[in-house]
């Protein structure tokens, strides 16, 4: 059969219709936002939570949202530029950042929810797997669960979208999930090494890194951890700093708003045009038809008065 070209007719055109403006500019995959969002008649309008986690250039984002048919509702939120507070002063976007972020939004919805004391989590990681179970007593409140949405992340193993959940999982939050993406896991034996997890959620590969760098290429190493040195932080003081940081988040996992340096709102009106009142408008076009009538009025002059 010879290759016909398919004509488009005026009813194809009619008839079509354009995706959603996030699926357009690749913003969201609703087939799993679909997925993620819907919720069992049966549960009688109770909210589906999800453990949305995003990624910057210099920033992770951990927030809890449910969904509405007005939008998405966010219970809490944590990004990792609050981690300087606890201790954590470099290497915001790392494994073990994402899994300190991820801890301090568990702490921060628990806390909101009256749930911190009851669903404690998991203090001391030793790299397991630790689900959060619920508690046998009569009257006792279910751990408070949500699903991991990655967005468009890519769920290969050992990604660090993997070590935000392990640290809010940690922190007490029922997130359904296996050991099959975390770092340490070898899919010929099916086993997860938990010394290697520990090791990430410690800052242990960064660690490594740098008594790595530092014996291959001294010169390298003082100009990518310029930073680490100039605070006084070396290989060594990488596990502690993370240790201390994680006891810090469970003690006050509040959010604190920063300081603000200036007074943005003057800053802005500083540069703004302020607008002109009824009286002012008719006295300027009155002062204009005054300037034609003399003779004295000049186009471009006006022109650079209204600029």
């Amino acid at each position: 059969m010879p290759f016909v070209k398919k004509v488009k007719s005026d009813a194809y055109f009619s008839r079509f219709q354009v995706k959603y403006r996030r699926r357009r500019e690749g913003k969201t995959d609703y087939y799993a936002r679909k997925r993620l969002v819907v919720q069992a008649k049966n549960k009688y309008n109770a909210p589906k939570y999800r453990l949305v986690v995003r990624f910057t250039n210099k920033d992770i984002i951990v927030q809890i949202v449910y969904a509405r048919l007005q939008g998405d509702f966010v219970l809490t939120a944590a990004r990792s530029a609050e981690l300087p507070r606890y201790g954590i002063q470099h290497g915001l976007t790392n494994w073990a950042a994402a899994y300190a972020t991820g801890l301090l939004a568990a702490r921060r919805a628990l806390t909101k929810l009256g749930l911190a004391d009851q669903y404690e989590g998991v203090t001391e990681p030793d790299g397991t797997l630790s689900p959060v179970e619920a508690i046998d007593e009569e009257d006792a409140p279910r751990p408070f669960k949500a699903f991991l949405d990655v967005g468009l992340k890519r769920t290969s193993t050992g990604a660090r979208v993997f070590g935000a959940l392990k640290g809010a999982s940690d922190g007490g939050i029922l997130i359904p999930h296996n050991e099959k993406r975390f770092p340490g896991y070898d899919p010929e034996s099916k086993e997860l090494d938990a010394e290697v997890l520990k090791k990430y959620i410690f800052g242990g590969h960064v660690a490594e890194y740098m008594e790595s760098l530092e014996e291959e290429d001294d010169e390298r190493f003082k100009k990518q951890f310029a930073k680490y040195l100039a605070d006084g932080i070396g290989s060594d003081d990488i596990e502690e700093i993370y240790t201390n940081a994680h006891a810090a988040i469970r003690e006050n996992p509040e959010f604190k708003p920063t300081e603000k340096t200036k007074d943005w709102k003057a800053e802005t009106l500083k540069f703004n045009t302020p607008k002109l009142t009824l009286e002012q408008r008719r006295a300027r076009i009155a002062e204009k038809i005054e300037k034609f009538k003399a003779g004295g009025f000049d186009e471009e002059e006006d022109a650079e008065d209204d600029e």
